[in-house]
């Protein structure tokens, strides 16, 4: 009587074990997101959600990855290294985690790599930019890129002011990881193409004011400026700037301040200045069909907008490849387990996104699929909006 109630018991048991086991294979993948979704740089992490959104709907259209749908969850870092490691370990936490997706601050994703690592979590990233997210001295290394490697912006950047004719420049960095990141390259860059660095000027997160170093920029005789900051940094340098009588010097700006409202925050109107951005997506850039796909989806989920006027528009563009990228490398390695996927992303081919042409995404020695022939420089219209160089 014992052994059969015993034997009755150990079936019940793996029964519901059984059952729970196949609740759980049909549960829906979870894409997370963490990124600053209500500090200085939330256009930046709404452009990037709406990114994975998108990608998402067409993913789920189609029948998910592997026959489960996919869920997306964001969670708000506010910018804060801290609370970005917290994130990583909620998610960790979740069993039908596939990725988590990175927002626009350097310093954050740079502090979470030893977690990301430690919990064996993927993690895309469609805008920090820091050369060390990738070469992270992690291997396996379980982040990859579809975004801007500064060592790369740099040469872009320098090349840049070169062809306008300027040779004496001063550089504005914000004191992050981020900040010295480009430091070390723009002055390898400067040193390659002939280009003096005149003074290296740091601004802090939330600094509001910059006027002394704007008068010893105007001191110095400098011919341009090459700009490292987010929106809110980038507005009290160009102020400033402007109060020196410096308005129309030159400013070519890494694309920190394509992330929110810069124009509209400048106490002067954008024509009176002259800025020039690094960009690696643009709906007047990029005419391939992917990219057309993707402005269609926009329009129908959030409404018909000037293309040139959706903030955020890199991020934007990049999350939603780097989504369509993962569900392919998953259905390619008939797995969603973090090896599987990490080694199918490592031989992806031949794939068209909306920013590029993807030959080799990924390989295993290269994390980042955008290089410096991928990036272009971009003007503000009148109306504030970035547009390529010669449109209106």
């Amino acid at each position: 009587m014992r052994a059969n109630l015993f034997l009755s018991a150990l079936f019940c048991f793996f029964s519901l074990l059984n059952s729970c086991l196949a609740d759980n294979n049909q549960a829906p993948l979870i894409i997370g997101i963490d990124a600053d979704l209500s500090a200085v740089a939330v256009e930046g992490g709404i452009a990037i959600t709406r990114g994975v959104e998108l990608a998402v709907e067409e993913i789920n259209e189609k029948g998910g990855i592997l026959g489960r749908k996919l869920k997306v969850m964001t969670k708000d870092h506010r910018g804060n290294p801290a609370r970005g490691i917290f994130n990583i370990e909620q998610f960790a936490q979740m069993p039908n985690l596939l990725a988590v997706v990175g927002g626009v601050h350097t310093p954050v994703v740079l502090a979470e790599i030893d977690i990301l690592h430690a919990k064996n979590v993927l993690m895309l990233v469609p805008w920090a930019a820091g050369t060390p997210i990738i070469d992270n001295q992690h291997f396996p290394n379980n982040v990859f890129r579809v975004s801007v490697r500064d060592a790369e912006a740099a040469s872009v950047l320098i090349d840049y002011v070169k062809t306008r004719g300027l040779s004496n420049i001063a550089l504005v960095l914000e004191r992050t990881g981020w900040g010295r990141s480009n430091l070390e390259s723009l002055t390898q860059a400067a040193q390659v193409h002939g280009i003096n660095i005149s003074a290296t000027h740091w601004i802090n997160w939330q600094q509001k004011d910059f006027s002394e170093d704007a008068a010893a920029i105007k001191d110095s005789k400098a011919d341009g400026v090459i700009l490292v900051t987010n929106v809110p940094e980038g507005t009290v340098v160009v102020d400033a700037l402007a109060e020196q009588g410096l308005s129309s010097l030159p400013v070519a700006s890494h694309w920190g301040i394509a992330s929110g409202q810069f124009a509209s925050q400048l106490a002067n109107p954008i024509s009176e200045y002259d800025i020039s951005v690094l960009q690696t997506f643009h709906f007047d850039h990029q005419k391939n069909n992917k990219a057309k796909q993707l402005l269609e989806a926009y329009y129908n989920k959030y409404g018909l907008i000037d293309a040139v006027a959706i903030d955020g528009v890199t991020g934007l563009a990049h999350a939603y490849d780097l989504i369509h990228l993962i569900a392919i490398a998953a259905d390619k390695a008939g797995s969603t387990s973090v090896d599987a996927l990490r080694s199918a992303l490592e031989s992806l081919e031949n794939i068209q996104g909306a920013v590029k042409y993807y030959k080799a995404p990924f390989t295993k020695e290269r994390h980042d699929a955008l290089w410096s022939k991928d990036y272009f420089m971009t003007k503000f219209n009148d109306k504030g909006h970035l547009v390529t160089v010669g449109d209106k």
